[in-house]
């Protein structure tokens, strides 16, 4: 049985005076092709109370695709506000995976805050999944984009186990990878040979060996080793 989020570091955050809660959590963070992409839910500390987990969220990588894409419409409901933000990997390429990550987080973080009432006290707090705050090192880059407030980063390992938000973020990001990186092998006959529609542009035995027969695409992470 997949263990069960809670929303107790969401309520630990809002109890030490955050107004709002996101949560965020990353994928294709390894994969050789195709975007990284960091998701981000955002809940209203006001609301935690009353809030329910919705069921069956849990770590995205302890779910079957079938079940992400059945549950995902309920977590964006569920969601005060929600977005995912990307960087191609062309960005990869040229600044590496920490920064890109970086970079991706707070394009979903603008995103969201545009569709959030912030005011110019509000203190909004972030659950990252992972032990690295990509998001506040790279907020002072000439990359970043401009975010209204920058949230207080509470890093949390394991954090899509345990925390509710996190979990609902991975899951909304990894659809979202997952669609692409399948209509992208549906769309362009050039990169059909790497079966993106099987593995997601990860690093597949199948995929590694497409690209040591054709050659890399150009939505290949060309900074890589691709073939190992």
């Amino acid at each position: 049985m997949h263990p069960i989020p809670t929303l107790a570091l969401e309520s630990e955050l809002a109890a030490g005076g955050a107004d709002f809660v996101f949560g965020l959590d990353e994928v294709g963070r390894g994969a050789l092709a195709g975007p990284v992409m960091v998701g981000v839910v955002a809940l209203k500390s006001a609301d935690l109370p009353r809030l329910k987990v919705p069921a069956g969220v849990a770590d995205s990588k302890m779910l079957t695709a079938a079940r992400r894409e059945a549950i995902h419409l309920d977590l964006e409901n569920w969601a005060e506000a929600w977005a995912v933000g990307s960087c191609s990997n062309h960005e990869v390429d040229e600044w590496g995976i920490t920064h890109a990550l970086g970079i991706a987080a707070l394009r979903a973080l603008a995103d969201v805050e545009a569709r959030l009432d912030l005011g110019p006290d509000s203190s909004p707090a972030a659950i990252l999944d992972g032990t690295s705050d990509f998001i506040t090192k790279a907020a002072d880059s000439f990359d970043a984009p401009t975010l209204p407030l920058l949230p207080t980063v509470t890093t949390k390992v394991k954090g899509d186990v345990s925390c509710a938000t996190v979990a609902s973020a991975a899951v909304i990001a990894k659809v979202t990878r997952d669609r692409l990186m399948v209509r992208l092998a549906q769309e362009r006959a050039d990169v059909a040979p790497y079966h993106w529609e099987k593995n997601k542009g990860y690093g597949s035995a199948e995929h590694i060996e497409a690209i040591r027969q054709h050659g890399p695409s150009d939505l290949h992470r060309v900074s890589w080793h691709l073939t190992g």
